[in-house]
Order: C-alpha cells, then sequence, then structure tokens
C-alpha cells in the first residue's frame, strides 16, 4: 500500500510508539494524520512533526480515545478536510499492573486484581483500538459504495491498512494480567477482521513490540529495567520507538505483510 499522500490517524501520538509512528509516516509523505492524544502535549507534537515536514501535514486533536463521539469527529473532520482515512494505528494504550492475586502475609488474606482497573486498561488498550479501527473501515466501506463498488478486487489497490499495537505481554508476564490479556485479545481482533474488511480491501495485522524505551517502560524505573528486562535481551538495551514506527511503517507499505510481527530485541517472558 502506498502510504504517501494517503489519510492517517495516529492515537497515543503525543509520546512513545505513537509519536514516533506519527513522525515517520508525516516524513514517509502521508497527505495529512491525525495527532490523536488526551495529553496536553498532542499540539507541541503536531507543530514538531510540521516543522520537521515544513508542512502542514499534523492536525492535533484532543480527547479521550474511549469515547465514541470524540471518534467520531476525529474521522469526521479529517475526512471533511483531507479525504477519506486510509491508515490506521491507534497506539495509545495503559498499564495498571499488580498481581492476580496478592496475600496480606499479616492476615494471610488473599486480594484479588481491582475488576474497575481491568475494566480501565481493557477499554483503552482493546476496546478503545478495535472501535478506531472499525470506524475506519466503515469509511472506507462507504466511500466504496458512494462510488458504486462492493466487494474489492485485487486488480484495484489496497484501499486500507490497520496496525495494532499488541506486546510480549500477550504471551504472558507476571503482574500483567489486565494488560496481557488486551494485547492477547487484538490478536483475535486483528484475525477476524482480516477475514471480514478485506472485503473493503482494508487489511490488518499486529506488532508486538518489546521492552520500547517510552515514558510508559521508564516508569517501571531503571533498576528495574537494569535487572528484569535488559539482561533477557539479545541487545542489552530498550528498542527505540524509532525502531518500532520503521517496522509500523513497512507492515504498511508491504501487501504480503500479514498476521502479526514480533519485535521484541529477542526477549521473551521467564517463568
Amino acid at each position: 500500500m502506498e502510504i504517501r499522500n494517503k489519510v492517517a490517524i495516529v492515537t497515543g501520538a503525543a509520546s512513545g510508539i505513537g509519536q514516533a509512528v506519527a513522525g515517520e509516516l508525516a516524513q514517509q509523505g502521508v497527505k495529512a494524520i491525525a495527532i490523536v492524544d488526551m495529553d496536553d502535549a498532542v499540539e507541541d507534537t503536531a507543530n514538531d512533526i510540521n516543522q520537521v515536514c515544513n508542512r502542514d501535514v499534523a492536525v492535533p486533536f484532543k480527547g479521550d480515545v474511549t469515547d465514541a463521539t470524540f471518534r467520531a469527529e476525529v474521522f469526521g473532520k479529517m475526512r471533511q478536510d483531507h479525504g477519506v482515512v486510509s491508515i490506521c494505528v491507534p497506539a495509545a494504550g495503559i498499564t495498571r499492573d499488580s498481581l492476580a492475586v496478592k496475600v496480606d502475609k499479616e492476615s494471610g488474606k488473599s486480594k484479588i486484581y481491582d475488576v474497575e482497573k481491568f475494566r480501565q486498561v481493557t477499554e483503552v488498550n482493546l476496546v478503545a483500538p478495535i472501535y478506531w479501527a472499525l470506524e475506519m473501515i466503515a469509511g472506507i466501506a462507504e466511500d466504496r459504495a458512494a462510488h458504486g463498488k462492493r466487494k474489492w478486487h485485487p486488480d484495484e489497490t489496497v484501499q486500507g491498512t490497520v496496525i495494532f499495537i499488541g506486546s510480549i505481554s500477550s504471551q504472558g508476564n507476571k503482574g500483567q494480567v489486565a494488560y496481557a490479556t488486551t494485547k492477547a485479545g487484538l490478536e483475535g481482533a486483528a484475525a477476524t477482521l482480516t477475514m471480514e474488511a478485506i472485503f473493503h480491501g482494508v487489511r490488518c495485522g499486529v506488532i508486538h513490540p518489546g521492552f520500547t524505551d517510552t515514558p510508559m517502560v521508564r516508569a517501571l524505573g531503571d533498576e528495574f529495567i537494569e535487572k528484569h528486562i535488559l539482561p533477557h535481551t539479545q541487545l542489552n538495551r530498550l528498542i527505540r520507538p524509532e525502531e518500532i514506527a520503521n517496522a509500523i511503517c513497512f507492515m504498511i507499505a508491504n501487501s504480503a505483510i500479514s498476521g502479526e510481527i514480533w519485535a521484541d530485541a529477542g526477549w521473551h517472558p521467564q517463568a
């Protein structure tokens, strides 16, 4: 799929992997890209991208990715001003890490992972990405119908691509029962949408990053990273966000790439 002159949306774009992906897509010539985040830094990110590219390509949108009204507004505004969105990378995500069951040493009573935190992580990491993807697929389907087109044919160009941000934690990771569940869930969503959305010419894939140098990972603390992460990677360093962004753009541009890519720097969960 040609990236140049396409309209893109990236959520979680004010920092980390989302920010790197937005910058890489802009560098590769997208016509316009929505920079979506609930952080005030979304404005600065868009301005930085526009300065680097020397053109007004990045459009900032501040809001909650779990809000359906906000989602519709972003797609509607981008379509009105720039055309049908055909690249979607819903990268917004959160962690609320804790053991699934902990026993208090003094009382002997067990504490189960908070269900409200589980729901929050699920809404942000699983439900929201799927519905940002569905919104794009629906827009492409409607545009095709308006032009008298139904089932996509291989003689046509690919109409759109969704890349979900999975995680190596989808294989299981201590203390991440909610986070790991959501990332594994994206695999099932992508596999299903791969079968359904190609009717409209849309591809879906998942990239599973390893521990990447983002605010989310840095929040674990340098001591934890040095002791529990770096020794178990081939590179003996955190992955750079730009490396993940490069892999995502590769997945978008090469239509022969399907399913999942693991960008884990050789890291695997410990028993």
